[in-house]
């Protein structure tokens, strides 16, 4: 449980804030039904978790004023020049949170926001964070049919309505040209899916997660049917008992190395060769985090799953995406890196 702050302290560390708390803005109301007033152009933007960074740097990287988990060396290329270098400042929510409200209050911010599961838990958290520190802290619904206007809501907290309305219309392509592919792909032949997290391909996610929505809303039928909103760990007997047609692996090793593992033979995924590693740089397609990259996650995976039907070109697919999302256009090289071709 996050410890509560002293009251002396508290009131040292408002004074501290005070210049990025004094604004004239606006009242919001977010995803859990809360009135929120916020500033009109917050300047200084914290986001919660990975999956607010994601949606707070595709909408307005120069309000932020850091990074939940600094950029690995591999995905600096694919960032803005300008924000590779922010700090480290850690996570207000989900799993492994790390930052307290000291480091929070010290950081100044005008505006605290959050992008993805919405529940009581969450709300709460934003209230008494919120009460403690004296910072708006805005909730933004994630689920990825919710992603236009969830794109639409935060470009408005943030002050940039035009750069969401150009954001969420991709958004809104990008899900309608999943319906229009699974209009002409029957149901029995959509293939069932495994999804490998984690060196040893053992942590996954179900269809109530969403860290694995894209693969439904793609049309893929997740052999993980029960593991609730959460993250769960399989064993590969039980992957061998599911019989996926198709895994999708984050790690690079265990995608590489899968089929000369013993305890993974004979899952049909496996045996045709099957087993797709997930770009991940800078954010991965199907989650890590769950977020907007999932938006090219669904063009990507649907040359996975239905390579027969998906159309256009997948490389000019990405290059878009990172040159509207990213502010970064990859070459062909780093794309080929990227893609694994």
């Amino acid at each position: 449980m996050r410890r509560l702050l002293p009251a002396a302290l508290i009131g040292a560390l408002l004074a501290l804030a005070s210049p990025a708390l004094a604004f004239e803005g606006q009242s919001v109301v977010d995803a859990p039904g809360r009135t929120v007033e916020v500033p009109a152009d917050p300047a200084r933007v914290f986001a919660a978790g990975p999956p607010a960074a994601t949606l707070l740097y595709a909408l307005k990287p120069d309000a932020m004023i850091g990074w939940v988990r600094a950029p690995r060396p591999e995905e600096r290329a694919f960032l803005r020049p300008e924000v590779r270098d922010l700090p480290e400042l850690g996570r207000l929510t989900g799993r492994g949170d790390t930052l307290n409200l000291e480091v929070l209050l010290t950081a100044k911010p005008d505006l605290v926001v959050d992008f993805g599961t919405i529940s009581a838990t969450y709300a709460d958290l934003a209230e008494r964070v919120q009460q403690q520190t004296g910072v708006p802290y805005v909730l933004i619904d994630g689920a990825l049919a919710a992603m236009p206007q969830a794109i639409r809501q935060m470009a408005d907290v943030l002050g940039v309505p035009d750069r969401g309305a150009e954001l969420a219309a991709y958004a809104e392509a990008a899900l309608a040209e999943t319906d229009a592919l699974l209009a002409e792909v029957p149901e029995d032949q959509r293939p069932k899916v495994y999804f490998a997290r984690g060196a040893e391909g053992v942590e996954t996610a179900g269809v109530g997660s969403i860290n694995a929505e894209i693969i439904t809303r793609v049309g893929g039928r997740n052999v993980i049917e029960s593991a609730g909103r959460g993250l769960a760990t399989v064993s590969p007997e039980q992957v061998q008992a599911l019989a996926p047609d198709v895994i999708l692996a984050t790690d690079r090793e265990f995608a590489d190395n899968v089929g000369r593992m013993p305890e993974w033979q004979g899952i049909p995924a496996v045996r045709d060769r099957r087993v797709y590693l997930v770009p991940s740089a800078p954010f991965g397609f199907i989650d890590s985090p769950p977020s907007v990259n999932r938006l090219i996650g669904l063009k990507w995976l649907a040359h996975k799953l239905y390579p027969a039907q998906a159309k256009g070109d997948l490389r000019a697919d990405v290059r878009t995406f990172y040159a509207l999302f990213y502010g970064v256009t990859p070459d062909e090289a780093e794309l080929s890196a990227l893609l694994g071709e």
